[in-house]
């Protein structure tokens, strides 16, 4: 790569650029994490952060990655030999349910083209075909980042309604929380599994379940083996303000001016910036002549926006251009989509200006890397943008 002045653009949909403010707060000293100023910590974020995840229930903070949240959502809610259902979505989908797989669980997997979210219609019909109520939870990706394509969560939560089906409803927020509207109380979730380093603008580093009282009932009965995942004992400490392990000070500090920034700007606004930013990204893909791959308008992402290339073109070409020439990383295809596909992210701390020469980078990099496309994609953003 050529050597490069100025900031690296980071432009992947996660991990995503970290506010100054937010690194300034990490890089506090580490303190006693069993000591009065770590209760005030810990009670500020165990607090803080129930109003981005829309519940007034606890919250559970782990230190760990999203696919840790992913587990612990599993592990406290079923038991083995239990059923549940899931959808491919796409490639997180499909890995959350090898996860099911591996732990012991029937997953009845409805099969898809990576280019949709969950079909609320066949979510009814396989509940309804469900007589002895056998599938113990339906496991939803709210946002497939690998696809950009959104599930209608409320109407998911209707289905399960309309069949009068006992059935948990687990969601992954991981790639839409903090950035795409979600409200895991009045949509009815059971479980909302996230993580840090992408809406809510840290690191990596930081698990997340929101939990209802219907999910925290179920944990009482769930047999699977856990015990570093067991909500039982965060709970009870969290309850004191402390944790029952050490946990990662620095990181809570960064997620405290975290949800300062976002309770600043107000989370309804922080949705309509994603939104605004994702339909000036699209109105520029479909200038420039390209595909959008996620294949329902309902659906479209305001996190990240999914570019299909025809056969001829090899995608991972196009951002090795982009990444040596403008010092700027795009999302790769991941699974079946390798090579087909890159990925713009444009969640986080996020503006209109970084959004345009995010879009002036690739609509150069398409050119360079031999795409034909019109010119005009970036001019049609900006008439987004200034709107």
């Amino acid at each position: 790569m050529a050597a490069n002045s100025g900031r690296h653009f980071l432009q992947i949909p996660g991990p995503t650029n970290v506010p100054d403010s937010v690194l300034r707060a990490m890089a506090q000293p580490t303190i006693d994490h069993r000591g009065p100023d770590f209760a005030e910590l810990a009670q500020d974020v165990l607090s803080g952060v129930r109003p981005v995840f829309g519940t007034d229930r606890p919250v559970v903070i782990y230190p760990s990655s999203g696919t840790g949240a992913w587990e612990a959502a599993l592990v406290n809610t079923l038991s083995p030999g239990d059923r549940v259902l899931a959808f491919e979505t796409g490639h997180f989908a499909t890995l959350w349910r090898d996860m099911a797989e591996g732990l012991g669980l029937i997953v009845d997997f409805v099969p898809g083209d990576w280019r949709r979210g969950v079909d609320p219609a066949v979510v009814a019909e396989r509940l309804a075909a469900d007589e002895q109520h056998g599938i113990a939870a339906v496991m939803v990706v709210h946002n497939e980042t690998s696809t950009g394509a959104t599930s209608r969560v409320p109407e998911i939560r209707a289905a399960i309604d309309e069949a009068n089906h006992p059935t948990l409803l687990l969601v992954d927020t991981i790639s839409s929380l903090g950035s795409i509207d979600y409200r895991h109380d009045e949509w009815g979730v059971d479980v909302t599994v996230s993580c840090s380093q992408k809406g809510l603008m840290l690191p990596p580093g930081l698990g997340f379940n929101a939990i209802s009282e219907k999910a925290l009932a179920a944990a009482e009965g769930a047999r699977l083996p856990k015990s570093y995942w067991n909500w039982a004992p965060i709970l009870e400490a969290n309850e004191r303000s402390f944790f029952p392990y050490t946990p990662p000070t620095n990181l809570l500090y960064g997620l405290r001016e975290a949800l300062s920034l976002l309770e600043a700007e107000g989370m309804p606004n922080v949705f309509a910036r994603h939104d605004r930013h994702a339909g000036a990204t699209r109105a520029a893909v479909w200038a420039w002549g390209l595909e959008v791959l996620c294949a329902d308008e309902r659906e479209y992402s305001s996190s990240l926006t999914a570019v299909r290339l025809g056969e001829e073109h090899d995608a991972n070409k196009v951002r090795e251009v982009i990444l040596d020439r403008f010092d700027m990383s795009l999302g790769a295809g991941l699974g079946k989509l390798t090579g087909r596909v890159f990925r713009i992210g444009h969640l986080g701390d996020f503006n209109d200006l970084t959004l345009a020469g995010t879009l002036a980078g690739v609509q150069m990099g398409l050119e360079l890397s031999g795409v034909p496309i019109d010119p005009t994609g970036l001019q049609a953003a900006l008439e987004v943008l200034r709107a």
